[in-house]
């Protein structure tokens, strides 16, 4: 089994540095601690010369190889998260920003009857109608958000609605009411495995 190299791991994480040779600060050029390769030491060094030696921005970055928009962008972010701020971050967008409440009414409103859904048909329609390209893949996942949604929203039977409102204080209370209203019947054989009907 052969050991992965530090430059493979940064490279899985995404924080190879792209252009290790512009970095020019010289306790980067010493081999060490510092190593050119990993973004995330840069972009902090970067960050600390700036701040600490008092360096102006634009310096600083053209010292460790890096454009002043990259400086901002990990100024905000330290300021933001601190450390954790300068890890690379996935790109693209977080959710489904295009199937808006228009989008899925006009989705819900052409399924078809029986609920199947057709969506390559229902991507052209949502395109044709309000000229939004959304991917067939992302119609189907949103409506099965949906539904999974609607499904955990159904009532729960009376005994596990029971169950959450009794404490050890009100269960006596609460349990000789409903009997005495006929809210609950003994039976032999129920869904929640106790002995009453839900």
């Amino acid at each position: 089994m052969t050991k992965e190299s530090k430059p493979d791991r940064l490279r899985q994480m995404g924080a190879l540095n792209p252009k290790p040779e512009g970095v020019r600060a010289p306790w980067f050029r010493e081999a060490g601690f510092f190593d050119p390769l990993d973004l995330v030491q840069v972009k902090y060094e970067m960050l600390r010369h700036a701040r600490e030696e008092g360096t102006n921005k634009a310096d600083a970055a053209a010292l460790f190889g890096l454009s002043r928009q990259t400086y901002y962008q990990a100024e905000a972010a330290f300021e933001r998260d601190g450390m954790s701020g300068l890890l690379p971050r996935t790109r693209g967008p977080k959710s489904a920003h295009k199937l808006t409440g228009e989008v899925m009414r006009l989705v819900e409103e052409h399924l078809d009857a029986n609920g199947q859904l057709q969506a390559r048909s229902l991507a052209d329609l949502v395109h044709a109608r309000l000229g939004i390209s959304v991917h067939p893949r992302s119609i189907e996942r949103a409506v099965a958000r949906k539904k999974k949604t609607m499904k955990s929203r159904r009532t729960q039977s009376p005994c596990r609605r029971a169950a959450r409102m009794f404490t050890k204080r009100s269960a006596p209370r609460l349990f000789a009411a409903r009997l005495a209203r006929g809210a609950w019947a003994p039976s032999s054989s129920t869904d929640c495995g106790a002995a009453w009907q839900c």
